[in-house]
């Protein structure tokens, strides 16, 4: 699963990446075959008269004013209280085969061009897109002709804002295809991309989904906006325009409110709730776009400069609004440590300075420029979501490994302890049953020994060690089963442990080994003394047996805030993973005779002493193990 959602998050970052390379270099970028030569000279007109006039171009007499502009300066009807605009020019001197001319933008919803008086090229817009970009073929014959071309329409955006080029068809389809089909191919990448995450929700919990879903929406929705905003579509499949106009508004209202969620829920709510409050506001403002739009709709165009005002002019003030606020929160909550806002900062800070500066500079020229770099921002701001995005998925991956290591070791605790309990109530059990035959038997054995010859007192004698052997392993039973500290009294562990060094350091010696202690008095812990001491001694005979030549056990001890610390050190043979992970099991022992209730024992000492205890080792170079003990309070000091 872990390595599942990181490669979902390579390919989708791969994919982001090579869409953007793609429709960087889709197109060849070397020099042209044919150069492209601008029309430097041609007229304009202003018409006053009926808008009828621009389909006959005989309604234009000769003799009326045209203006000479010999730049490629944009022209704008805001100075003119006219929707109608002739342009003409005469085509120069061609020398080649295939020629063509190339108007990149040009803004009308009505556009009628004739050549000598004959239309070659007619298009009629009922929607509100109003930027055309036209590639128009000609003969090497059609050189030294006039061009006249008609322009209606319905905003105040009105003309041309490049020049007119004159070159080789093939290389003005070059360019004409690498101007537009890049927005094509970038939208629908990213609309790829929400197809493919979208498919990635069913693997993911319903509070991953909350999160993934509304990205999925704007990737939609920005995929969408710059499919629809393409002069390529409304260029060859212009009878469809309505329906792309359609989708780019729906797409938009969908969009800003769905930017402003996702702010709001990875970074939060905003100072005072102003992040919360923009979206609701958002979501109202764009249901009320949405209804003005079908009501414009429904009465074919009728309000079409109104619902202008409403869904551009207004909204557009409204991005700006919105853009500042987002990116003055995102950069706000990164500076106090937040991580995903910083991410989230980078990646929109570059997206709302451009978005900004397009739009400040679109109502500086008055509507006369065509928005474009906001495509290549949200590239950056589309990466950092999915950055952050992908960030929590994999912090709540972890969270729900870390879960479920906790849960696999509190079933582990609890099947052990399910497991004690019932051996408990066993030995408690075994033990009482057994004891009082073993006494009867003993103490039988002992007469015979008194009155028997020496060869026969050699087999009671081994008769009496193993049954004295047996009792040993009844009381470790009983002890195990009952492991409660009767008794307590504070023990100073310097004291005790000197007692235990007098009763094993023959041991020692007689194994080969030393041992050396190092603990300061005044250690105090509260518990029962000689449960104490059958649990270090268990431990400590444990560390001797495991001893070699040169054998050395250190043992020292020190107060560590609330507690008291006792690490017992040897450099015996050691012992694996798994087998430090079986100590304290029923029965387990690595010694040829061994039951591994010793152990067990000691475990439950320790546990009803409030204790916890810690084994480390390695195989070969010996063992230490670190008992914690509260520190002992004197009642009377209470």
């Amino acid at each position: 699963m872990k390595w599942g959602i990181r490669s979902v998050f390579v390919v989708i970052f791969m994919m982001i990446v090579g869409t953007s390379f793609n429709t960087i270099y889709a197109f060849p970028q070397e020099e042209p075959r044919h150069y492209s030569t601008p029309i430097t000279e041609w007229q304009y007109y202003w018409d006053q008269s009926d808008r009828e006039s621009i389909k006959n171009i005989n309604a234009v007499h000769p003799l009326k004013s045209w203006t000479w502009r010999d730049s490629n300066l944009s022209i704008s009807n805001r100075e003119h209280l006219s929707d109608v605009l002739w342009i003409k020019f005469r085509l120069p001197a061609f020398g080649i085969k295939t020629p063509a001319i190339f108007i990149n933008k040009l803004y009308a919803n009505q556009v009628h061009i004739y050549l000598d008086n004959e239309i070659v090229y007619k298009d009629n817009r009922t929607y509100m897109y109003d930027l055309n970009t036209i590639l128009l073929p000609l003969n090497p014959q059609d050189e030294g002709k006039e061009i006249v071309m008609i322009l209606h329409a319905q905003n105040n955006r009105l003309g041309m804002a490049e020049e007119i080029l004159v070159g080789d068809y093939q290389t003005l389809l070059q360019r004409f295809n690498a101007k537009n089909l890049i927005d094509i191919i970038l939208g629908s990448s990213i609309i790829f991309i929400a197809i493919v995450m979208l498919i990635c929700t069913i693997f993911l919990r319903k509070a991953q989904i909350a999160e993934w879903v509304p990205l999925n929406v704007v990737l939609f929705s920005i995929g969408i906006l710059i499919i629809t905003y393409s002069p390529f579509l409304y260029t060859h499949y212009g009878e469809y325009g309505t329906l792309y106009t359609t989708l780019f508004d729906i797409a938009l209202f969908t969009f800003l409110p769905g930017l402003t969620y996702i702010f709001e829920s990875m970074i939060g709510k905003g100072y005072g709730g102003s992040i919360r409050k923009l979206r609701k506001f958002q979501m109202i403002y764009s249901l009320f776009c949405f209804g003005f739009m079908l009501i414009n709709m429904f009465r074919d165009n009728e309000l079409y400069e109104a619902y202008y005002v409403v869904s551009v002019s207004i909204l557009g003030i409204l991005i700006i609004i919105q853009a500042m606020i987002l990116m003055i929160h995102a950069i706000y909550y990164a500076i106090k440590g937040n991580k995903d806002a910083g991410i989230i900062a980078l990646g929109f800070s570059i997206f709302s300075i451009v978005v900004v500066a397009e739009f400040i500079w679109f109502y500086m020229q008055h509507g006369n420029y065509e928005v474009f770099l906001w495509k290549w921002g949200l590239i950056g701001f589309l990466i950092s979501l999915i950055a952050v995005l992908g960030r929590k998925l994999a912090i709540n991956h972890i969270r729900v490994i870390e879960y479920s290591k906790e849960l696999e070791r509190f079933n582990n605790e609890l099947q052990r302890s399910e497991k004690m309990d019932i051996i408990s109530e066993l030995a408690a059990s075994v033990a009482h049953e057994v004891r009082n035959p073993l006494q009867v038997t003993r103490g039988f054995l002992q007469l015979l020994e008194e009155k028997s010859k020496d060869k026969e007192k050699g087999y009671l004698k081994l008769a009496l060690e193993e049954l004295d052997r047996a009792s040993e392993i009844i009381t470790d039973f009983l002890t195990f089963a009952k492991p409660e500290i009767e008794q307590v009294t504070l023990l100073d562990i310097f004291v005790e442990f000197k007692h235990i060094e007098g009763i094993l350091l023959p041991l020692a010696n007689y194994q080969g080994g030393r041992v050396q202690i190092d603990i300061p008095s005044g250690l105090m812990i509260r518990g029962n003394i000689s449960k104490f001491k059958q649990a270090f001694i268990n431990m400590i005979k444990n560390s001797i047996e495991a001893l070699g030549e040169d054998g050395i056990i250190r043992i020292w001890a020190y107060q560590d805030t609330e507690q008291i610390v006792i690490h017992i050190y040897d450099n015996g043979e050691g012992m694996e993973v798994d087998e430090i992970k079986r100590l304290g099991e029923p029965y387990y022992s690595n010694k040829t005779r061994g039951t591994g209730l010793g152990l067990m024992v000691t475990f439950r000492i320790i546990e009803a002493m409030k204790g916890s205890i810690m084994f480390t080792s390695e195989k070969g170079i010996g063992t230490e193990v670190v008992i914690r003990f509260p520190v002992g309070i004197n009642d009377d000091n209470i």
